[in-house]
């Protein structure tokens, strides 16, 4: 159990020299607020200081994390990231080092997670370190589950846990999963970051300060066992369609190595319909859709682990659009074109013929055996 040490509570920044003032921020937004002179309590400061400030919070806390685990007897391997590691390219289907010099994972074109720190103990534990300065957990809650169904897949040799760092005040964290062990740190301030980047003539820095220990590891090198992405996604469409006697293969979906995929995933692919088959359902106005296009089928899990239907139109590759409903409330919602989603509904297309073909019938029976599924696992 990794316990927090009065350094990192207090944010203590005697012992990271200048390290933090060598970091590149994402600046020019706020420096442009600051030229025009916007004061400090408007609104629009306030929103990109704050995101500045969580740039600066999570390289404090990475410092800090650097020398702990140098420190800690039970930390047997922390990952580098930034300028503390020498490899600044992704690769696909492995742990590397992105653009921005995070800890990521991505299959060949586009990232899956991207990881704020990484630590493995003696005792085979894996934890993925997550640190922010929102006082609201909600949002970081529902990103947990989908970094770790990734690292639970690709380090089935470890036990994957969460250190979730926070300062003082958050709220929800109670809601957190059992694998998660929750800091508190002090309340955390960036000005001093800010004023260097303003006027960097008033502080001459110290020379950047590197950790050297047996500890510390470059990302690639960190074995993954082999996983990939679309492929699996594959045999997961392929698989749950194939029943001789049933829809969908509700066994298989439920299965427990499945589900860990569905909480990678969030939606599984399984049909999909004509433009003029879900007309009704979606409300489509007349000529919206070209009549050659699919409406494709998914079971996307929910927080709460409901299993609900939704439907994805693509116009074009990079044009596609998500139908959903909430409570009864249908929603129309336009995807990322660079998000991983876009990719995925243009993969499983691609490899669903005609003996995927859903109706609306189909999809009512869907909804109905997994409400009924649904409600069975909460009674």
């Amino acid at each position: 159990m990794l316990d927090i040490s009065q350094s990192i509570k207090n944010l203590e920044a005697n012992d990271i020299a200048d390290n933090l003032f060598h970091y590149d921020y994402n600046t020019k937004h706020l420096l442009s607020l600051i030229a025009k002179g916007l004061q400090e309590d408007d609104p629009a400061y306030m929103s990109s200081f704050r995101s500045f400030e969580g740039e600066v919070f999570e390289n404090f806390l990475y410092e800090k994390l650097l020398r702990y685990a140098e420190n800690t007897a039970e930390i047997d391997k922390f990952i580098l990231k930034g300028y503390h590691q020498n490899r600044f390219k992704s690769y696909p289907n492995t742990l590397s080092i992105s653009e921005k010099q995070q800890i990521v994972y991505r299959t060949k074109s586009r990232e899956i997670s991207e990881f704020d720190a990484m630590m493995v103990t003696k005792d085979k534990e894996l934890y993925f370190v997550e640190m922010t300065l929102v006082k609201s957990v909600l949002k970081l809650r529902k990103r947990l589950r989908k970094k770790k169904a990734l690292l639970d897949i690709i380090f089935p040799d470890y036990e994957v846990k969460a250190l979730i760092i926070l300062n003082e005040g958050a709220t929800g964290t109670k809601q957190f999963p059992d694998y998660c062990k929750v800091w508190f740190t002090k309340e955390f301030s960036a000005k001093n970051v800010l004023e260097y980047i303003v006027n960097p003539s008033s502080k001459k820095l110290q020379k950047k300060q590197i950790i050297n220990s047996s500890k510390m590891l470059e990302s690639h090198k960190l074995e993954v066992y082999p996983f990939r992405y679309y492929n699996t996604m594959t045999w997961i469409t392929k698989t749950i369609r194939s029943h001789k006697k049933h829809l969908i293969d509700m066994h298989f979906l439920m299965n427990f190595k499945v589900q860990r995929y569905h909480d990678l995933y969030n939606k599984l692919y399984v049909g999909f319909m004509t433009i003029d088959e879900a007309s009704d359902i979606l409300c489509l106005k007349e000529d919206e859709y070209a009549k050659d296009l699919r409406v494709v089928i998914a079971l996307e899990k929910k927080h709460s682990d409901e299993i609900v239907v939704t439907y994805y139109i693509q116009k074009t590759r990079k044009n596609l659009y998500l139908y959903s409903f909430d409570d009864g409330v249908l929603s129309k919602e336009k995807k990322d074109p660079y998000g991983i989603t876009v990719t995925e509904v243009y993969h499983s297309n691609k490899i669903m013929d005609e003996s995927y073909i859903l109706t609306k019938y189909d999809v009512k029976k869907i909804k109905k055996l997994l409400a009924i599924r649904f409600s069975k696992s909460k009674s």
